[in-house]
This record gives structure tokens, C-alpha cells and sequence, in this order.
């Protein structure tokens, strides 16, 4: 049975067509850079970069919110776990993901009382359930998932839930994108844009990107197509000599974003710095409960300590979310660093670049 806005997307005629024409109008060598971890799995799995043609080279970036979230607040939520009577709660990949000196997993194997949830909801409904025990929800993410969370702590208000909070390690992607861009350890050309990031924010956020550094953008969805089309769009650009910020998956991305979603979160956070594995503090790249959502603050609620953060010895996840190296350059890979044994956090992710590189590069390399 066909399914409208899959098949159509992976259709391997257009497929063919869009990658003829992009090795026609590619003429010089260029970089383009996927910043989203959902990116760089389909393009490993579709085998995109085996089949460009040798002008362009794809590096992947820091956007798998998992692998950006630095031991220190990894740490701080197994802490918070060892609240007595506290339930934490969070979604099921960081259970795995390793922190300076354990993991949620490891945590939970000791008798601390962390429960894998699918969203916010079901950490509402878990407060509901156990009146008398703080219930505190671990929430990671970028912009896709803090509308969510605001929805949450706002209905946490309404409900009066006195006994649920968040440990905010929410993180926005553009500044980081500028971060690295400054730091100058990679030379782009161009960049695909996070999907469903850009579904809530709109193409606004990445104007400076094409104006103040002339990179060309396009904001992609996650089938081939979409990515050819991108590429397509990117190498037009590099190639005029006029960068700009393109839509290649129009179906879900405007340029205004979603308004609805854009107020949840000028409502409920306020900007901050943030952490970010691999590069350290970015300002103006977190989001924090605003002061009028305070009392849903686990940071601020509870006083844990914590022992400094360390990095796992011979992990280079860092430099593979800056993109001036990748999996196959980490000598743990498929040694030491396997998804059943995970050294670093970018083995843990499904969006992680080495699990990518674990589960489809054997295939395509």
C-alpha cells in the first residue's frame, strides 16, 4: 500500500534524476555540513555520500540532543535520582549515556526509582499518581521538544502539582551553529538545516548564516529526496555565488514557524547559557524556566552534589559533534565502543553518529 509523503519521498527514479543534476552543476570541491542527527542517519543509511559525486564532502554536526548534553547534566540528573523518594524520569535514550562516573541505567540497576517516559504526559500523570514523592522529569531536547515541555509545566500550574519538576537541558541550535562557525576548525560552504527543528522555529533564525557568513542553507526533512533536493539546492547556491536560506520540505516548514509553539516557549523560558558536549558554554543557547515557573525548577529546587565531570579516556565524541572528525578516526570504535557497550553518548543515540556509522556504514562504506 502506498503512503502518501514516504513513497513519493523515496521514490529511486527522482532519486536519480536529482543526483544527476547536482553532479552536472557541481564544479568545485565544497563542504556542506548535516547539523541534525536524524539527518546524518538517513543519509548513512541511503548511502547519499557514496554516491555524490568526489566535489562534495558531508560532515556531520552536533544536532543529536542526546550526544550535546555534557556529563555535567548527565551527572546532576543521576544525582537528583538519589533524592530519597524521588521518581526522575526521562526518555529512553539517555538511559544508556554514559556520565562522568555512571548512568541512568547503572542508577536505576542500584534501586533508584527512574522510569522511562514518552513524553511529559506521562511524567504529569506519574506526580498525579504519587502525591507524596517529588517526580521530577529530566527534559533534553532542542527547539522540537520545549514546546512540549512548556505545555507540561503549564498544565503541572493549572493542576497546582506541587510535586513535579523539570530539570531544564533544553538547547537551541542556532547559536551553536554560529559557535562553530567562529571557531574555525572546519571550512562549510553550505548547511542542511535541522527538520523538525525548523518546523517550529521557521527559516528566520538561519538568515545570518547566508548575510554575515555567506553560507548557503537549506533546511531539509529526512528521505532521500528531501536530501538530494537539499544538496540540489545547496550547490546551486555555492555555485551562483548567492547563499541563502532554502526550504526543501515545505510540507512541514514555513519560514514564520509555528506560531503557537514559538509562544508555549516565549512563555514558559527564558535564554540562557547552556553546555554543550565537545564545544563547552554557549551563551544565549539554553533555555531555562522563567521566574514566574520557578517552583518547577529542579535545579533550583534541589541541592545535590556532584563530584567534576570527567570524559571517558580515548572518547573523541567531541571533535565528531564539532565534525572535524568522525567515527571511523575514534580508535574505540567497533572495539571497545559498541552500542551494547557504549564509552561515549554517540554510540547511545539512534540519531548518534557513531551508532549511524555502527548500524549503516559497514553497508555503504
Amino acid at each position: 500500500m502506498a503512503m502518501k509523503y514516504i513513497d513519493e519521498y523515496r521514490d529511486t527514479d527522482l532519486s536519480k534524476k536529482l543526483l544527476d543534476k547536482i553532479e552536472r552543476i557541481s564544479r568545485r570541491p565544497v563542504s556542506l555540513m548535516e547539523f541534525c542527527g536524524g539527518h546524518t542517519v538517513a543519509i548513512m543509511r541511503s548511502g547519499i555520500r557514496q554516491v555524490l559525486p568526489d566535489t562534495i564532502r558531508m560532515l556531520s554536526g552536533p544536532g543529536c540532543p542526546v550526544c550535546a548534553t555534557a556529563n555535567r547534566d548527565i551527572d546532576h540528573a543521576i544525582a537528583l535520582a538519589e533524592i530519597p523518594g524521588a521518581i526522575l524520569t526521562t526518555f529512553g535514550d539517555m538511559m544508556k549515556v554514559p556520565g562522568s562516573y555512571s548512568s541512568l541505567q547503572v542508577a536505576r540497576a542500584e534501586g533508584r526509582d527512574i522510569r522511562i517516559v514518552y513524553s511529559v504526559l506521562d511524567a504529569l500523570q506519574i506526580a498525579r499518581d504519587n502525591p507524596k514523592r517529588p517526580v521530577i522529569f529530566v527534559g533534553i531536547g532542542f527547539e522540537t521538544t520545549a514546546p512540549t515541555i512548556a505545555a507540561g509545566v503549564l498544565k503541572a500550574m493549572e493542576e497546582k502539582l506541587s510535586n513535579f519538576s523539570v530539570l531544564c537541558l533544553l538547547k537551541k541550535t542556532p547559536p551553536v551553529m554560529q559557535v562553530i562557525l567562529d571557531m574555525g576548525e572546519i571550512r562549510l560552504d553550505g548547511i542542511i538545516c535541522p527538520g523538525h527543528v525548523s518546523s517550529i522555529i521557521g527559516t528566520r533564525p538561519y538568515d545570518y548564516l547566508a548575510s554575515n557568513y555567506g553560507i548557503a542553507c537549506a533546511v531539509s526533512g529526512f528521505e532521500t529526496v528531501d536530501i538530494l533536493y537539499a544538496i540540489l539546492l545547496l550547490v546551486g547556491q555555492i555555485e551562483s555565488g548567492k547563499p541563502q536560506v532554502d526550504i526543501a520540505y515545505r510540507r512541514s516548514v514555513t519560514r514564520e514557524g509555528n506560531r503557537r509553539a514559538l509562544e508555549l516557549m516565549d512563555q514558559t523560558f527564558d535564554t540562557c547559557s547552556a553546555g554543550w558536549r565537545g564545544i563547552g558554554t554557549i551563551s544565549e543557547s539554553g533555555m531555562a524556566l522563567a521566574h514566574d515557573y520557578g517552583q518547577f525548577d529542579a535545579g533550583k529546587i534541589f541541592s545535590v552534589s556532584m563530584k567534576p565531570p570527567k570524559e571517558p579516556a580515548g572518547c573523541i565524541c567531541g571533535e565528531i559533534l564539532r565534525g572535524i572528525k568522525t567515527p571511523i578516526d575514534c580508535r574505540l570504535f567497533r572495539k571497545v565502543c559498541i552500542p551494547e557497550n557504549p564509552v561515549g553518548p554517540c554510540m547511545v543515540s539512534s540519531e548518534g553518529a557513531c551508532a549511524a556509522y555502527y548500524s549503516y556504514g559497514a553497508i555503504n562504506e
